[in-house]
């Protein structure tokens, strides 16, 4: 029997959407809800490695996600010069095993998509434009106020709200993601025949130039930067300061820049990070994904280790008897050393870029690309 016969899943992103699919595949009563009154989600694209596509075969959406998005298994380091010359073609390691592709790129809200119906047809109660206002524990339930004024209670709430995670702040978890000290212009556009994998780009007048084919006809190109106040430019300002910045970087960026056109699909956002140290629960009230870890896209490992998070909790909860401390105590053995060597990893990229140091940038990717190879 399972630990919990009904559950509160906050927030309908990867995190929030796989905890629901598994738990009410195991016949747990599941709520998901999410402030936004649809599926669409802010971004362009996003890329996923082997060990997020473990999960996601897990879920049952493998399928879909294969026909939506564009899968490879190389990775294109290129130079910054007036040739966008190829250095090397590295072949990746698939994190997922032998028969997942290493990396996929996906429009992101597509994926929100599929995983929402997904959750849907697993028997989930999914609610759009709703949020929580208050939870009130004891010992048997949580208690969830809404903002319509509904009042429900749960065996368990789930926060998977992000970043900026409510339940994570109202059950007195004091941990908010820090600067990191880069921001990242993001486009999404048509794809050059030219582009088939992910290349990168370093040095120049970024730090990082790269793009990611995320189906036929469509990539996400991203350029990242020293973080600057660049959140008050109107739309054309920003997408005339990405072409601008892009003006460094050929190859098949001279073909991504010729598509640039379209205000509405450039954003510049900061990188932040922040991982919880000790228990992610507090009581019967639980934050995964985002909300209790973050790190800058270095490793594209975001979105991978939500899922993990949201796999484990659903193993867990589906295994043990009731939601007490030996199930607490595997989760945060299971979670919160990998995610937190993840998060560092990410971060060290980061701090080698900032000092224009030459880390050991194959190395410290082969090093996590073997850790998450391993099932978490």
């Amino acid at each position: 029997m399972p630990a919990v016969r009904n559950v509160l899943v906050v927030g309908g992103g990867a995190a929030g959407a796989a905890a629901a699919i598994l738990l009410a595949e195991g016949g747990v009563a599941v709520d998901l809800v999410d402030l936004k009154p649809d599926v669409s989600a802010l971004g362009s694209g996003i890329t996923l490695q082997g060990n997020a596509l473990r999960v996601l075969r897990r879920l049952g959406v493998w399928d879909r996600v294969r026909a939506e998005g564009y899968a490879f298994d190389t990775l294109g380091l290129r130079a910054p010069d007036p040739a966008g010359t190829l250095i090397a073609e590295l072949t990746d390691i698939r994190t997922g095993g032998p028969d997942l592709p290493a990396t996929l790129g996906m429009y992101r809200p597509a994926l929100a998509k599929i995983l929402l119906e997904r959750a849907g047809e697993a028997g989930a109660r999914v609610r759009f434009g709703t949020r929580p206002t208050a939870l009130d524990q004891d010992g048997d339930a949580v208690t969830v106020t809404f903002d319509h004024h509904r009042t429900d209670r749960y065996d368990l709430v789930v926060g998977a709200d992000g970043l900026r995670s409510w339940t994570r702040r109202a059950v007195g978890i004091d941990a908010e993601p820090q600067p990191v000290g880069m921001g990242i212009w993001r486009t999404f556009t048509a794809r050059p025949a030219s582009v088939t994998r992910t290349d990168l780009f370093y040095g120049g007048p970024a730090y990082i130039a790269g793009y990611c084919p995320t189906g036929p006809d469509s990539i996400y190109a991203y350029l990242v930067e020293a973080v600057q106040d660049r959140f008050r430019l109107g739309p054309g300002e920003a997408l005339a300061t990405m072409r601008e910045l892009s003006q460094a970087y050929h190859g098949p960026w001279d073909e991504i820049r010729a598509t640039l056109t379209d205000p509405s699909r450039v954003n510049y956002t900061a990188f932040e990070s922040h991982v919880l140290e000790g228990p992610w629960h507090r009581g019967r009230v639980v934050v995964i994904g985002d909300a209790a870890h973050s790190c800058p896209p270095t490793l594209a490992q975001g979105a991978a280790q939500a899922l993990e998070d949201a796999s484990v909790l659903a193993e867990l909860l589906l295994r043990h008897s009731a939601p007490a401390e030996d199930l607490w105590t595997e989760f945060t053995a299971r979670r919160l050393p990998r995610a937190k060597e993840v998060v560092e990893a990410s971060l060290q990229l980061c701090r080698w870029l900032l000092a224009h140091e030459r880390g050991d940038v194959p190395g410290l990717m082969a090093r996590i690309s073997h850790l998450v190879a391993e099932p978490a």
